[in-house]
C-alpha cells in the first residue's frame, strides 16, 4: 500500500476521502475542546448585568453598592433552578455556524469582507510592482547589488507589528497608512526574494541569447523576465498570505470597517463565535486566493505544464494581462491621480467585462484542445 510508503502516491478517490476524514477529525477534536471548556451557569431571572454610573459616588458607597450586589447575586444563583451551558474560551462549530446569519443581517459582513479585500489587494499589487522594480534594479546590476542588497535582505527581521506607530506619524491613520503598511509587509519578504531568483537564472540561458547577438535589454526581456516571473509566482502565492495576517492589526486602528474592526469590536463584548467566524472567512478567502494564483501560473506560463502549445492560451493570456492591467490602472490612478478615477469608473467594468469573456473563450479552446488530444 502506498498509505505509509515515502514519498509514496494516492489516487484522487483516496485523496477525497481521506481529506474529508481529515476535516470530520478536526471537527470532532474541535468539538471536544469546546465540551471540555464549557461551564454551566444558573438561569436567573432580572440578573444585574448592568452598573449604574459610579463615578461621582464615593469609594466607600461603590464598595458597599457592590458587596450588596453580589450578595443579592449569589442568593438568586444559589436558588436557581433552570441552567445554561456557555463556552466561554471556545464555541462550538455549531455556534460558529449559527453566528454566520446574524452577522449577515446585523454585521454588513458582505461590506466589511469588500473592504478588507480591496485594501489587501491595494497592498498585493503596489508590493509587486515595487518589489519587482527595485528587484530587478538590484539583482542585475552589481552595483547596486553591492550597495542595497544586504541592507534589503536583512529587513525581513523586522518587528512590522512594532512600526505601526512609525506608519501612522509618515501616512496618518486612514486607508493610505492602511494600504502602505500592508505593502510593505509584503515588500520586506518579497523583494529579497525577486534578487534570489535574478541570480538563479542558469548562465546557459544567458550565454545562448548573448551568442545569438541579443543586447542587454533582449536579454531582460526573453530570460530574466519569464524566467524570474514563472518561478516568482509561487513565492508570491505564499508572501502574499502574510497580508492577512496584518490585515487585523492594523484595522484595529481608527476602525473604518473591514475584518480588524469586526473582530476588535467582538473581542471588546466577548462574543467569541463571531470572532471565529471571521477567521473562517479569512481562512475561505486565503484557500480561494491559492486557487487563482495556481491558475494563474497554469496559464501565463504554460511550458511549466505543458509540453506542447495548446489552442486557447493566447487568448486567456491575453484577457487575464488586461485585467491585471485595468486593476492596477486603477489603484495607481485612485492613489495618484484621482481625477483619473471618473474616467476608470466609466470604461473600467465594460474593458473588464471585455477581458472576462476573451477568458471564457480561451478556456473554452483549451476544453476543446484536451478533448481532441484525450
Amino acid at each position: 500500500m502506498e498509505l505509509f510508503k515515502i514519498r509514496g502516491q494516492l489516487s484522487t478517490s483516496q485523496n477525497l476521502l481521506f481529506g474529508v476524514i481529515g476535516i470530520i477529525i478536526l471537527i470532532a477534536i474541535w468539538w471536544l475542546a469546546a465540551e471540555m471548556n464549557s461551564k454551566v451557569t444558573p438561569r436567573v431571572d432580572n440578573f444585574q448585568k448592568e452598573l449604574p454610573n459610579m463615578d461621582e459616588w464615593s469609594v466607600e458607597r461603590q464598595k458597599v453598592y457592590l458587596d450588596s450586589l453580589n450578595q443579592v447575586d449569589s442568593i438568586a444563583m444559589a436558588n436557581a433552578t433552570e441552567f445554561d451551558k456557555i463556552y466561554p474560551l471556545l464555541p462550538t462549530p455549531l455556534q460558529v455556524l449559527k453566528a454566520f446569519p446574524d452577522m449577515f443581517q446585523n454585521d454588513e459582513i458582505l461590506k466589511n469582507t469588500w473592504i478588507s479585500l480591496v485594501r489587501s489587494i491595494k497592498g498585493y499589487f503596489w508590493a509587486i510592482l515595487i518589489s519587482i522594480i527595485v528587484g530587478f534594479i538590484i539583482g542585475l546590476y552589481p552595483l547596486f547589488n553591492a550597495l542595497f542588497g544586504k541592507q534589503l535582505d536583512s529587513l525581513r527581521y523586522l518587528p512590522l507589528t512594532a512600526m505601526t506607530g512609525l506608519f501612522i506619524i509618515w501616512f496618518g491613520i486612514g486607508e493610505e497608512m492602511k494600504v502602505a503598511f500592508l505593502a510593505f509587509g509584503i515588500i520586506v519578504y518579497l523583494l529579497p526574494v525577486v534578487i534570489q531568483r535574478i541570480g538563479e537564472v542558469k548562465d546557459v540561458y544567458t550565454k545562448t541569447v548573448h551568442t545569438l547577438g541579443a543586447t542587454d535589454w533582449q536579454t531582460i526581456k526573453t530570460v530574466y523576465i519569464p524566467s524570474v516571473l514563472s518561478k516568482l509566482i509561487d513565492d508570491i502565492r505564499v508572501l502574499t498570505a502574510i497580508s492577512w495576517t496584518y490585515i487585523i492589526i492594523i484595522e484595529y486602528i481608527n476602525r473604518e470597517g473591514g475584518f480588524g474592526a469586526l473582530v476588535y469590536f467582538y473581542k471588546r463584548n466577548g462574543i467569541i463565535a463571531k470572532s471565529f467566524a471571521v477567521l473562517f472567512l479569512i481562512i475561505l478567502i486565503g484557500f480561494l486566493q491559492d486557487r487563482l494564483f495556481q491558475y494563474l501560473d497554469k496559464r501565463l506560463f504554460p511550458h511549466k505544464y505543458y509540453s506542447t502549445s495548446v489552442a486557447g492560451i493566447q487568448e486567456t493570456q491575453s484577457g487575464i494581462y488586461v485585467m491585471l492591467g485595468m486593476t492596477l490602472l486603477a489603484i495607481i490612478s485612485g492613489s495618484i491621480f484621482p481625477n483619473l478615477s471618473v474616467i476608470t469608473t466609466t470604461i473600467l467594468p465594460i474593458i473588464l467585462i471585455s477581458s472576462f469573456l476573451l477568458i471564457l473563450y480561451g478556456e473554452f479552446k483549451i476544453f476543446q484542445s484536451s478533448k481532441v488530444s484525450g
